[in-house]
């Protein structure tokens, strides 16, 4: 039999264990910024669980990297408390707050080595050459860097300087690690990697961690939930999967994914949904989640990947004019105009070898097992 972790790297195991024993929650309680008569952040409660990512989402301005800084201590809140544990630490400067944090543009000290800078935060905790020497070997090789200890940060590559800024983020063994737009400076090639690389590290070290991003599919790929802001709210909390098929606002709906959205009123409401009838022509009953009555204008939000394309008309069917197809990846997308107006992406499986096919006339349909969203029209 091969040999265990613990007896590979024991200080590691039993580091990971001492962690993982140790994750403590991170509470935003009411927390509010303002400037001037706006406010950055407004009335934000959260609780982030211990040993959980949360990914704070949102387009630019939305109260995201002012809410990760009030945490950090870099700004102190007009109002609220950060609680970690059962400890508020609102009075306690940012090197006393057990923090670590991962920079946009990794914030590596040029003039210093990967080594120098991973020890960097123990030195100035005060603690002494050999418990710096002895974490410094166990961050690298936790980055799988062993080799590099010796190179200046310009002899490294941007995910290389990434994984030197996780280490010393790591080193000094935080309660709560904060990352703010980690993969941002990367090339595309390298984000899914890294990706990877952190949510490893944040399982292996059971950490408590709020990463700030505006790119949807970060947060979607390694988030054990999300946070989706606007205006310095919360709009919604939830898991990826939550936050994709069940959107509770309009705004989530279309800052997630992608989606269609179609003009109707609600011409029934019965036991296994509302019946809707679109602007476009077809008929669709739906099993949404909400509170509609009969004769509401409503928004039906269906997702490209929701909807088929077919050849024969039928009261469930949208009658929709094909502008084109593109074969993008493992998926075809087909280009549409409904008859409504309505612009309309149809995403369906590529088969090996399938080319785009021209314009023409077509019918889109549900598929089946889908769950349109529906939202008032009047929020639109």
């Amino acid at each position: 039999m091969g040999r265990t972790k613990a007896e590979i790297h024991p200080s590691m195991a039993s580091q990971h264990t001492a962690t993982a024993q140790a994750a403590q929650p991170l509470t935003l309680d009411g927390v509010t910024h303002s400037y001037g008569t706006g406010f950055a952040v407004d009335n934000v409660t959260l609780e982030v669980k211990g040993g959980e990512l949360v990914a704070l989402l949102g387009p630019s301005g939305c109260g995201k990297t002012t809410l990760l800084r009030i945490v950090a201590g870099f700004i102190s809140q007009t109002n609220g408390k950060v609680i970690i544990g059962d400890r508020p630490i609102d009075v306690l400067p940012p090197n006393r707050r057990e923090i670590g944090i991962v920079f946009q543009n990794y914030a590596l000290f040029p003039h210093m080595t990967v080594a120098e800078n991973i020890a960097y935060g123990l030195a100035a905790r005060g603690e002494s050459r050999a418990v710096q020497a002895e974490r410094v070997a166990e961050m690298l090789a936790t980055v799988r860097m062993e080799g590099f200890a010796d190179r200046k940060p310009r002899q490294l590559s941007g995910g290389q300087q990434q994984r030197v800024a996780l280490a010393r983020a790591l080193a000094i063994r935080p309660r709560i690690l904060l990352l703010d737009e980690p993969f941002a400076a990367l090339d595309k090639n390298l984000r899914l990697d890294m990706q990877i690389e952190i949510k490893r590290l944040q399982r292996q070290f059971a950490l408590t961690a709020i990463m700030v991003t505006h790119d949807q599919d970060e947060a979607m790929s390694i988030a054990d939930r999300i946070a989706v802001m606007s205006h310095g709210k919360i709009e919604q909390l939830g898991s990826p999967v939550e936050i994709y098929d069940e959107p509770a606002t309009l705004f989530v709906n279309n800052f997630i994914g992608s989606s269609n959205l179609l003009k109707g009123r609600v011409e029934a409401v019965g036991s296994d949904g509302y019946r809707v009838a679109l602007e476009s022509g077809a008929v669709w009953t739906l099993a949404a989640k909400g509170r509609f009555e009969a004769g509401a204008p409503v928004l039906v939000s269906v997702r490209p990947e929701q909807m088929v394309l077919a050849d024969e008309a039928a009261p469930d069917r949208l009658p929709v004019a094909l502008k084109l197809s593109l074969p993008i990846g493992g998926a075809l997308i087909h280009d549409a105009t409904a008859a409504g107006g309505e612009d309309i992406k149809i995403a369906v499986p590529r088969r090996p070898g399938a080319l785009s096919t021209g314009p023409g006339a077509a019918f889109a349909a549900l598929a089946p097992h889908a769950r349109p969203s529906l939202f008032p029209a009047a929020s639109s």
